[in-house]
């Protein structure tokens, strides 16, 4: 006895970091008893050991539910990209025996009608020379006319048939070959079968939920500057290839990694020895030159993934969306806000030579923002792309949006070292002066502020002393961190040029190697 396969559509999914949970619900007639049912058809992707199945409708159990997996031919479609050439040779050839046998109808249909036509012209010949009435002159024009028309009609009918054998015999070797070279392709096809236990008759809803593979998400923003307000949209873009669309399902984006192990490390043997050190190592201290990044919260941004902080982040999209199994790139909107923001001008002339407009402003989204690319808008319209780093919620974040072409940057040193005859002191003093100009329209009479940022290296040995000789530098800097940045807040009138000028000295003992 058939089974009668009941649907089981998709009604909500958890986006994962690389995979979804799938959650489908349906409603069936049960009678009461043990009885099983077929459910189906659903992706062959699913994960056996994540299936789930339940019932909210008391007095109904769920005994046993396991999924049935079988190879079924695949429907009559197009041959696509990854078919072979002679698929799409015998799709070809199909096409062409349809289109000329649709031609041989037409004729055949065509030439009947002429026959007919012919037929009731001899007949009124026959009965007009009966009556006396002679035309020749016109029956010879109307039998020749008709003759002619199924003379041509006649030839093209021949020729039709000719291409039609011709066709056929290619097809037969066509799908001879085809025969011997592949196998029909099947489709792997997969139901849900479940055995229910219902105390009474009656409808019974169903809830069934598994993973994935071939499903995963990424957060994205568009920023749209409007003066001194930034809006930022914030959207979800999923991919999946798992054989079935996800139609009007409720999306849950998630940053939960399912697949991490979660047993602690093993603790491992840390062995530490101590030694003397020899003469020449009490004689000379070893030190070397090298770029430290400054350290920031969070995983590094070139960490593949979503950055969450660290911690779990639900996302919920407002509305059902669709999200077909094609593999393609689908943008889910998660939600917007508009707050106000501030705009710098910002350079760091040992890096690059460009004025970059920076804007900072706060989060006002109610949840964290991840990690994620930002597509820039401005009054000019599209301006770029940018990357928006983990943000918690009400905290501030920055975004470049691009170089400004009317700042020029030059940036020139000069070094000098000298050594103490007595006690042997190495000192190199460094000057770096930055000549800035600003490059402006005869409509731009603003002044602005370029904030202009140097480095200073940070010593970390007693033996080599680092100095800001802050009397010779000009203008006096607006402030100078632990981190050994030097920043200046630069007013620049249009048309206006200025030069900053910064001087600093590394001092360092005689014992001192490598620098």
């Amino acid at each position: 006895m058939t089974v009668e396969t009941l649907p089981l559509p998709v009604t909500a999914v958890t986006c994962l970091e690389d995979r979804s949970q799938v959650e489908r619900t349906t409603t069936v007639g049960l009678t009461a008893g043990v009885q099983r049912l077929r459910l189906g058809p659903l992706t062959a992707l699913a994960v056996d050991r994540t299936l789930r199945a339940e019932s909210a409708t008391g007095g109904i159990r769920v005994l046993d539910a396991r999924l049935v997996r079988s190879w079924a031919p695949r429907a009559p479609l197009p041959p696509g990209p990854e078919d072979s050439e002679l698929r799409h040779r015998l799709h070809r050839l199909d096409a062409e025996t349809r289109l000329a046998d649709q031609t041989r109808a037409r004729l055949e249909a065509r030439l009947a009608l002429l026959a007919q036509l012919s037929a009731d012209l001899l007949r009124e010949i026959g009965e007009g020379a009966g009556l006396g009435e002679l035309e020749p002159t016109r029956w010879a024009r109307e039998l020749g006319r008709v003759d002619a028309e199924r003379e041509r009609y006649g030839e093209e009918l021949r020729a039709t048939h000719s291409r039609l054998r011709r066709l056929e015999q290619e097809r037969s070797q066509a799908l001879i070959a085809l025969d011997q070279a592949e196998e029909d392709p099947a489709e792997l096809t997969a139901h849900l079968e479940l055995t229910v236990e219902a105390a009474r008759p009656g409808p019974a809803e169903l809830t069934v939920s598994h993973l994935v593979p071939c499903a995963l998400w990424r957060p994205s923003y568009r920023a749209t500057l409007d003066g001194t307000d930034l809006c930022l949209e914030s959207e979800a873009v999923v991919w999946q290839r798992t054989g079935e669309d996800w139609t009007n399902a409720r999306l849950t984006f998630s940053t939960a990694r399912s697949a991490l192990a979660t047993a602690p490390p093993a603790v491992a043997e840390d062995v530490l020895v101590l030694r003397e050190r020899t003469d020449e190592e009490r004689r000379t201290v070893e030190v070397e030159l090298r770029e430290e990044a400054v350290a920031a919260v969070g995983p590094a941004s070139r960490v593949p993934g979503v950055d969450d902080g660290g911690e779990v982040r639900v996302l919920p999209a407002p509305a059902p969306a669709t999200v077909p199994s094609d593999g393609r790139a689908h943008r889910v909107p998660l939600g917007a806000f508009t707050g106000p923001a501030s705009s710098e001008y910002a350079s760091a002339p040992e890096l690059s030579a460009l004025v970059t407009q920076v804007v900072r402003f706060r989060n006002a989204a109610g949840h964290p923002l991840l990690s994620g690319p930002v597509e820039l808008v401005r009054g000019s319209g599209f301006t770029g792309r940018g990357e928006l780093r983990f943000t918690a919620a009400g905290a501030e974040a920055e975004l470049s949006f691009g170089s400004s072409d009317g700042y020029r940057v030059v940036r020139d040193t000069e070094e000098r070292q000298a050594t103490a005859g007595l006690t042997g002191r190495q000192t190199t003093t460094r000057t770096v002066r930055l000549h800035l100009s600003r490059f402006s329209g005869p409509e731009e009479r603003d002044e602005r502020i370029v904030t202009v940022r140097e480095r200073v290296p940070v010593s970390e040995v007693s033996a080599v002393e680092v100095r800001l000789r802050k009397e010779e530098c000009s203008p006096a800097p607006d402030s100078f961190d632990a981190e050994g940045i030097v920043r200046w807040d630069v007013p620049l009138a249009p048309g206006a040029r200025r030069t900053l000028t910064l001087v600093y000295e590394v001092s360092a003992s005689a014992k001192v190697a490598g620098l």
